[in-house]
């Protein structure tokens, strides 16, 4: 089995880490987690059923899956740091102007405005940032940062909830609007400049670190079968992880739990979601990425089996197996690539693989909250199918390093 060791952590790259973590975890939790709370509260304001709001969600994440190509190709030339600046301004401009629709059109062109954003500045930027600075040695920053991301949901779940019962939804959207402003701006701004690439055929990490030669083209016209896998496992994943980032309360709900339980268990996936990310680089960061996708992957029907089975009783049992394995998927959708492909063009390579993800997570919301209205409990079938897709493409593939 090829080894993929962690290398060591060059002078500075811990702090990047934290300060590129901590931007991924309020910003999740500022624009993306937003739904799942505010929707009910948002269509009665408006006039209009939660679906539309979900829907005017799935068309944002349908701009993410636009933006991302082009966002890392801007970070492979430039870096992240001027990005991710933008990125926050942009934001806060989406969360003032949400704050303050009255009508469904109004709604719809906001969101497609967070979209944009959201595609430019959430993790898969992250990712590109820290490899665009650090080249193959970025693994051990991919992990850190969605360490801090995985606390996003358990952050911004309880927050949102009470900005929304002490003061209202439209005052929610500007106080995550003011964190963007005042918190992550300056975040940011602190980050590394990037280095001038020496060439277009290496990576040109700071502090000394070798630079990464780029994979052989003859290699890479090899591999467009793993490119393909790739993106079918995604896609299957972030369908899976959409589905519950905005209806986890609701399924719980569904299952039997009351609102507050529901919203108790659903807290417990950033935790979880933790513990595997350093479970799994305490004891598999020298296997391939593969290998702990392939595990983690199993989570998914176990968890759907708990809920179906033992119902509102199982549901912290649910979330738990839910979040340790999105847990790792989520660092693995960042490595693998890396790992099978190297760090030259990361960025944009990173943004087409994930363009299918994104067009499936798009319709997530939506799909999955249609399933719920009709099939109650029996929408975790398409969960399971999901899955089932997921762990047939990465045992199809085969573990290659660059």
């Amino acid at each position: 089995m090829p080894l993929f060791s962690a290398p060591s952590f060059a002078p500075g790259q811990v702090l990047t880490t934290c300060k590129l973590g901590l931007g991924q975890m309020l910003s999740w939790g500022s624009a993306f987690y937003l739904p799942a709370i505010l929707a009910g509260a948002m269509g009665e304001s408006l006039g209009i059923p939660p679906s539309r709001i979900f829907a005017a969600f799935s068309l944002a994440l349908l701009m993410m899956a636009l933006t991302g190509p082009v966002a890392g190709r801007l970070i492979d030339r430039w870096g992240g740091r001027p990005l991710l600046m933008a990125t926050n301004l942009w934001f806060a401009l989406g969360l003032v102007l949400l704050s303050q629709v009255q009508s469904q059109g109004q709604l719809f062109a906001v969101w497609l405005l967070l979209g944009l954003a959201m595609g430019a500045g959430l993790y898969e930027a992250a990712f590109a940032t820290s490899v665009r600075l650090y080249g193959k040695a970025a693994r051990g920053s991919i992990v850190g940062i969605t360490l801090f991301g995985g606390f996003a949901s358990t952050l911004s779940w309880p927050l949102t909830t009470w900005l929304l019962h002490s003061w209202g939804w439209r005052e929610a959207c500007l106080v995550w609007a003011g964190v963007q402003l005042l918190v992550l701006l300056p975040l940011h701004a602190s980050l590394p400049r990037a280095p001038a690439r020496a060439s277009a055929d290496a990576v040109v990490p700071p502090t000394g670190l070798p630079a990464a030669p780029a994979a052989p083209a003859a290699a890479l016209r090899g591999q467009w079968l793993s490119l393909v896998l790739l993106a079918l496992t995604f896609a299957a994943i972030w369908f899976i992880g959409t589905s519950m980032m905005s209806h986890l309360p609701r399924l719980l709900m569904v299952s039997g739990a009351t609102a507050t339980a529901a919203v108790a268990a659903a807290a417990l996936v950033g935790p979880a979601q933790v513990a595997s990310r350093i479970a799994d680089y305490a004891f598999l960061r020298r296997a391939h990425p593969l290998w702990s996708a392939r595990i983690a992957v199993m989570a998914y029907p176990l968890a759907a089996l708990v809920l179906g089975v033992f119902g509102a009783s199982g549901s912290w049992a649910y979330a738990l197996a839910f979040g340790l394995g999105n847990g790792i998927m989520t660092v693995v959708i960042g490595t693998l690539p890396l790992a099978m492909f190297g760090a030259q063009g990361y960025g944009q390579r990173q943004g087409l693989l994930m363009v299918p993800a994104r067009m499936t997570q798009a319709s997530a919301p939506f799909l999955f909250g249609l399933a719920l209205e009709q099939w109650q409990l029996g929408a975790l079938w398409v969960l399971m199918l999901a899955a089932s897709m997921a762990a047939t493409a990465l045992w199809c593939l085969r573990p290659k390093q660059v």
